[in-house]
C-alpha cells in the first residue's frame, strides 16, 4: 500500500475499534435500535456537510440505487443493529475481537465472488497469523468460563461480521464505479430509516437520552465511527481490496486494549505485547505484494487503483 492508504487503513482502525467502548457506553442508557438511529443521523448530517463541500458525482441509474440500498441494510443496519445488542451481554473488548473475524468471511466470499481477489498461501499465512493474535487478546480479556456464556451476544457479533464481509465483496462487485463518496452517503439514508422504523416498533415509546456522556458517544459513534469511518473505508476497499481493506478488524482488538491500558489502568501484559505483534504482522503479511508484482499490477491497470476520493 501505498503512504496515503496506510494513513487511511491506521485513522480507520484507530476510530472504529473505539467505536465498541461509545457503544458500550451508550447501550446503557439507549436500546440497540435506538442507538443505531441516533448514530446515523448523526453520521448522516456529517456527510450531508461533505457531499455539499465536495459535490461528488452521485448515481442516477436505478439498479446502482437499489445496490445502495442493499449496502445500507447488510453494511449499516444490520452489522450495527447486531454489535449494539450484542454489547447488552458481552463486553465491549469481547466484541471487537469477535469482530476480528471479519477477514477471514471475507476471504472466503472474495475467494467465491471475485476474479481478482484470490485465496493465496501468504493471506492464509497472514490471515490466520493476525487472528492468533486477536485469538490471545481474547484470552487476556476472557476467564475460564467466559467463552461459554453469553452465547446469543457472541453470536450477533459474528453474524455481523459475515454481514460486514459479504458487504465488502458486495460492493467490490457491482459498485467499482460509484464514487466512494456516494457509497459512503446514500446507503446511510435507508440504513436510518430501518434504524428508526426498527426503533418505533421495538422500542417505542422513544425517550431521549438524559446523560451527557451518551450524547457524546452517540456523536462520535454518528460522525466518526459513520461518517469519517465510512469515507475512509471505501477509499480503501476500491484502492485495496475487500481481503486487504477489512484486515482493519485485525486492529480493533488492539485498540480496545490500549485504551484499557490508558484510561482504566489495566496492565499491559504479554498478551498484549504478543497478540499486537502477530496482529501488526498479519496485517502486513496480508498487504504485502513484491514490487516487481506491484509495478505490473499498475501498469496493468488492476481493480486496485483509486476509483474514489476520502
Amino acid at each position: 500500500m501505498k503512504l496515503r492508504e496506510w494513513g487511511a487503513f491506521g485513522l480507520l482502525g484507530l476510530v472504529w475499534g473505539s467505536s465498541f467502548l461509545w457503544i458500550k457506553i451508550a447501550v446503557q442508557e439507549v436500546g440497540p435500535f435506538v442507538l443505531v438511529a441516533f448514530r446515523l443521523l448523526f453520521g448522516l448530517a456529517g456527510l450531508v456537510v461533505v457531499v455539499l463541500a465536495r459535490r461528488p458525482r452521485l448515481p442516477v441509474e436505478r439498479r446502482v440505487w437499489l445496490m445502495l440500498g442493499i449496502l445500507g441494510l447488510t453494511n449499516t443496519f444490520l452489522p450495527f443493529s447486531l454489535i449494539s445488542w450484542g454489547e447488552q451481554y458481552i463486553d465491549s473488548a469481547v466484541a471487537s475481537i469477535l469482530n476480528g473475524t471479519v477477514p477471514l468471511f471475507t476471504l472466503v466470499i472474495a475467494h467465491l465472488a471475485l476474479h481478482d481477489d484470490r485465496i493465496t498461501p501468504a493471506r492464509v499465512l497472514g490471515l490466520v497469523t493476525g487472528f492468533v493474535g486477536v485469538v490471545i487478546l481474547m484470552i487476556r480479556d476472557l476467564g475460564p468460563d467466559g467463552f461459554h456464556g453469553n452465547l446469543l451476544g457472541q453470536g450477533a457479533v459474528l453474524l455481523a461480521a459475515a454481514s460486514y464481509g459479504g458487504s465488502a465483496v458486495f460492493a467490490r462487485r457491482n459498485l467499482r464505479q460509484v464514487d466512494s463518496m456516494a457509497q459512503a452517503f446514500v446507503p446511510l439514508i435507508g440504513a436510518d430509516a430501518a434504524a428508526w422504523l426498527m426503533a418505533l416498533l421495538v422500542e417505542s415509546p422513544i425517550a431521549l437520552p438524559r446523560l451527557s456522556i451518551t450524547w457524546l458517544a452517540l456523536a462520535w459513534l454518528g460522525l466518526l465511527g459513520s461518517c469519517a469511518a465510512y469515507l475512509l473505508y471505501f477509499y480503501l476497499l476500491h484502492n485495496i481490496g475487500p481481503t486487504r481493506a477489512t484486515t482493519v478488524t485485525y486492529v480493533f482488538p488492539v485498540v480496545g486494549v490500549i485504551l484499557g491500558v490508558a484510561f482504566l489502568h489495566e496492565a499491559a501484559d504479554w498478551h498484549l505485547v504478543l497478540g499486537a505483534l502477530l496482529i501488526a504482522l498479519g496485517i502486513g503479511v496480508v498487504n504485502w505484494r513484491p514490487r516487481a508484482q506491484a509495478t505490473r499490477a499498475e501498469g496493468a491497470g488492476t481493480p486496485y487503483a483509486g476509483r474514489g476520493a476520502v
